[in-house]
């Protein structure tokens, strides 16, 4: 079953570029989106051991092999980094805009392959798992959003109908047995998949390297190395907070969310949407259903996203998220609550007064179902909340 993807518009536009580099993590679409639009591109998939080797072992007749007048589609390039030399001086001598679409799902050794060899010929986007308004376009959003947290975006749930307590706990053994040991060295995989949950555990809260460290019984050397595999293979994310023109005030942490949200539920062990409602993971999860949200906006129309969060020293006043579009920054609430309270607008009000914001560019996403504008600011659902970022990007000028 092929989705309709929000990115497909940016990767027709990207295809100007040589060379056109579709990254997310595992299952998130990638080949089935660069297939559908590339159509009449040649496939190769660098998973099979006998293109893999032919490539690596000879890079130049693999090229000259599979040559055509349309392109090729190269998936999971980092197999054979090295092709990306014999990429760039193709790219350079032929005149051929959307030729090579490499698609991959780790983060770092491509980009330190990509800065050694195709800088400045490569248009780079970003697939994650379907977004709110992606599920909404293509009928499938669960009307409840506690159903969508527990689900989270992956296709292969809608697609195939898989139940999530059984998808997500092979992707995560899959996971951690070929990427993790690829991308680092784990002795012990019990204890990494222990750092997942502890991680999972810690959504939305600003990143403490030592706690983490002590609670897994591992150094903060060994934490920050894992962390980057999971920010490397797109499973986690680290917000930054927002510091312009406010110096020592602030706290200088980021706060660590997943991609998806399902996949967090899975390792929080929560079995069910109702589960789910009686969980006291359930604000950070919603937060991060939203944080992500927003984030995945922003990736479809091939930005990179300017999200941040604020929260002064003493943890009195913050705002969930920080939209910044150049000339407008936008605050925004995030509340689980079905119903709306008043003093769930106290954060942006006070953070109105600081920052001398007026109070009509202020949102606040709750889980329930109506748009309001009030006095405080705006009141915008958690399904509305997918439609964000263009909203706010009419609302910039």
């Amino acid at each position: 079953m092929f989705f309709k993807r929000s990115l497909s518009q940016a990767l027709k536009q990207f295809s100007k570029f040589p060379v056109v580099g579709i990254f997310g993590p595992r299952q998130s679409g990638k080949t089935t989106l660069a297939r559908h639009v590339f159509k009449k591109h040649i496939y190769l998939n660098f998973e099979d051991p006998l293109i893999r080797s032919y490539a690596a072992e000879s890079p130049k007749e693999f090229l000259r092999e599979y040559e055509n007048k349309h392109g090729i589609i190269i998936d999971e390039f980092q197999y054979v980094p090295q092709i990306l030399s014999y990429i760039q001086i193709e790219a350079d001598e032929k005149d051929r805009p959307g030729y090579f679409v490499l698609t991959g799902s780790q983060n770092f050794l491509m980009n330190q392959a990509i800065t050694q060899s195709l800088a400045g010929r490569i248009g780079i986007l970003t697939l994650l798992p379907l977004s709110i308004q992606e599920l909404k376009t293509n009928k499938i959003l669960p009307s409840k959003v506690n159903e969508l947290i527990f689900k989270g975006g992956y296709p292969k749930i809608y697609a195939k109908f898989f139940a999530p307590t059984e998808l997500y706990p092979s992707y995560i053994h899959s996971y951690i047995e070929r990427d993790v040991r690829q991308l680092v060295n784990v002795e012990n995989l019990e204890t990494f998949q222990r750092f997942m949950q502890l991680c999972a555990g810690r959504i939305g809260q600003l990143l403490n390297i030592s706690d983490l460290a002590v609670s897994c019984g591992i150094s903060q050397k060994t934490v920050k190395s894992w962390l980057s595999v999971l920010q490397a293979s797109y499973i986690i994310f680290l917000l930054a907070p927002y510091h312009v023109n406010f110096n020592k005030r602030i706290i200088k942490l980021p706060k660590l969310f997943f991609y998806d949200t399902g996949l967090a539920c899975s390792l929080l062990k929560i079995r069910s949407f109702q589960e789910l409602s009686l969980s006291s993971f359930k604000g950070a999860l919603f937060e991060c259903l939203i944080i992500s949200d927003i984030q995945k906006q922003f990736f479809n129309k091939g930005h990179v996203p300017p999200v941040y969060f604020w929260r002064d020293l003493n943890g009195r006043i913050e705002v969930d998220c920080l939209i910044d579009l150049g000339i407008k920054l936008f605050p925004v609430e995030i509340k689980a609550g079905e119903s709306y309270v008043q003093r769930y607008f106290e954060s942006l009000t006070k953070w109105g007064t600081i920052a001398d914001v007026d109070p009509s560019s202020s949102y606040l996403i709750y889980g329930g179902e109506h748009d309001q504008k009030r006095k405080a600011g705006n009141l915008v659902s958690w399904d509305s909340a997918g439609n964000l970022v263009e909203h706010l990007e009419k609302r910039r000028l």
